[in-house]
C-alpha cells in the first residue's frame, strides 16, 4: 500500500523536527526534585511532567544514562519549551542538560531548588518561569506535514498468542509501509529478542551493525547469569504464561514480528536517538512500560504503537502511546484501554494487509490531534528511566 501521499497537522520545530503535540516538558533530574516539578506542573495547563526515581546515587555508565536520556527526552518534538527543575547536589549535570535541549533551538529555563532558596521559593520562581515559557509557545499552529516526518515508536507487553498472530503483526505491516513512505521507526526491549536474536541479526544492513546488535543481547544474558538468575519467572511473565506463552524464546518470535520486515539501519544504546531520515532502528532497552517508553520518546518517536493481548493501560506523559488488541475478549472488556481492535484477522474478517493500514492510519489521525485512550483519561504518569548498576 502506498502511504507516501499522506501527511498529517504537526507542529515545526527550530531543528527541523515535527510534533505531534506542544507541551511544554518539565523534566526533574532527580528523584528529590520531582515532587516539586509535578506540582508546578499542575499549577501550569498544557504541561506535561517527567518524573524518575534515578539522577544521584548511581555508578558513573548509569548517570551518563540518565543524562543524555532527559538530554533526549528535553529533544522530543512533542515538547514546544522545556523547564529542568534540579535540587541542586544531584549527580547529573543539570547545566550540561539544558544547555544541550536548548541546543535544539527550543526555549529553554532551569530552576534549582537549594539556589533558590528552598521549596516555596523555587515553586515561586519555576511556576513564573513555566508559565512564560507556556505561553511563549501557545501560539504554535498546526501546519500540514508529510508522512516522512512521522517517527513511530514499537512496543509489545501483556502479551499472549493473539498478540504473534495479529496484533503484532498488524503493527509491522504498519512499520513496513510507513518505512517504505520515507518515514522511521524505532524499537527496542532487548529482553524480547532473546532466542529470535540470530532472525533479526540477519536484517541488520551489514555485519558490523549486526554484531553490535548481538552484543547487546549478550550483555544483557551476562548481567542476568551475574545476578544468580536465568530469564524464566521474569520473561515471561506469570501473565505471559498464564495467558499461553511458555518460553522466552516463543514471546521473542511473537514480538520479533511488529517490527516488519525492513533491514535494522542502525543500533543505539538506551538513551540515544537515531538519526533523522527513512529506517528501522533498534534501541537496547528493558521490556518493562516506564523504561522502554522512556527510551522509545527520548528516540525521537512523536507516537508508540503498542500491541496487547491481555491489556495494558499505560500512556507517557508527551507521547500518545496507541493501544493495538488482536484479542476480541481483552477488547471488549477493557474498552478503556484499547484504542484499535485487529481481531478479525484471527476471526477471518480482514486481512492482515488491511489491519496494518488501518495500524497506520490511526496514528496519522493522532498525529493531527485525536486522542488515545490513555490520553482522555490521564493514564501516563508511570514514568521512569533504566540502570543496570547497583544504587551506591
Amino acid at each position: 500500500m502506498n502511504f507516501s501521499q499522506k501527511t498529517f497537522m504537526g507542529y515545526k520545530r527550530p531543528d527541523g523536527q515535527v510534533g505531534v503535540r506542544n507541551y511544554l516538558g518539565v523534566l526533574s533530574t532527580v528523584t528529590c526534585a520531582n515532587q516539586a516539578a509535578e506540582d508546578i506542573a499542575r499549577h501550569v495547563t498544557d504541561t506535561a511532567v517527567f518524573t524518575h526515581q534515578q539522577g544521584c546515587g548511581l555508578l558513573k555508565n548509569d548517570l551518563d544514562m540518565v543524562e543524555r536520556t532527559l538530554i533526549n527526552l528535553g529533544r522530543n518534538p512533542n515538547l514546544g519549551a522545556v523547564l529542568v527543575v534540579s535540587l541542586g547536589c544531584e549527580g547529573v549535570d543539570a547545566g550540561k542538560i539544558a544547555k544541550q535541549i536548548a541546543e535544539s533551538g527550543k526555549p529553554v529555563e532551569t530552576v534549582t531548588i537549594q539556589k533558590e532558596g528552598g521549596y516555596f521559593k523555587a515553586l515561586q520562581e519555576a511556576g513564573l518561569k513555566a508559565q512564560k515559557l507556556a505561553g511563549g509557545i501557545s501560539h504554535l499552529q498546526r501546519e500540514q506535514i508529510d508522512i516522512h516526518h512521522l517517527r513511530l515508536g514499537i512496543k509489545c507487553g501483556a502479551s499472549d498468542p493473539t498478540s504473534g498472530l495479529s496484533a503484532n503483526p498488524a503493527v509491522g505491516k504498519a512499520v513496513d509501509y510507513l518505512i517504505e513512505a520515507g518515514g522511521s521507526a524505532v524499537f527496542g526491549e532487548t529482553t524480547e529478542v532473546v532466542g529470535a536474536e540470530h532472525i533479526l541479526s540477519l536484517r541488520c544492513k551489514d555485519k558490523a551493525t549486526a554484531e553490535k546488535f548481538l552484543d547487546f543481547v549478550r550483555i544483557l544474558e551476562e548481567r542476568v547469569k551475574q545476578s544468580g538468575a536465568d530469564m524464566r519467572g521474569g520473561n515471561p511473565s506469570e501473565g505471559n504464561i498464564a495467558a499461553g506463552l511458555t518460553t522466552i524464546e516463543e514471546k521473542s518470535l511473537g514480538a520479533m514480528v511488529k517490527t516488519g520486515s525492513m533491514p535494522i539501519q542502525d543500533v543505539f544504546q538506551y538513551g540515544e536517538r537515531p538519526p533523522a531520515g527513512k529506517g528501522l532502528f533498534f534501541v537496547d532497552s528493558p521490556g518493562r512500560e516506564p523504561e522502554i517508553l522512556a527510551a522509545l520518546a527520548a528516540a525521537g518517536c512523536q507516537i508508540i504503537l503498542f500491541s496487547t493481548g491481555i491489556g495494558a493501560p499505560q500512556g507517557f506523559p508527551f507521547v500518545p502511546v496507541v493501544k493495538i488488541c488482536g484479542n476480541r475478549k481483552t477488547v471488549e472488556k477493557l474498552v478503556d484501554f484499547i484504542d484499535l481492535d485487529v481481531s478479525q484477522v484471527i476471526l477471518g474478517g480482514e486481512t492482515l494487509a488491511d489491519a496494518g493500514k488501518r495500524a497506520l492510519e490511526f496514528p496519522l489521525a493522532v498525529a493531527s490531534g485525536n486522542k488515545t485512550k490513555a490520553e482522555t483519561i490521564g493514564y501516563c504518569g508511570s514514568t521512569a528511566i533504566y540502570q543496570t548498576g547497583p544504587i551506591v
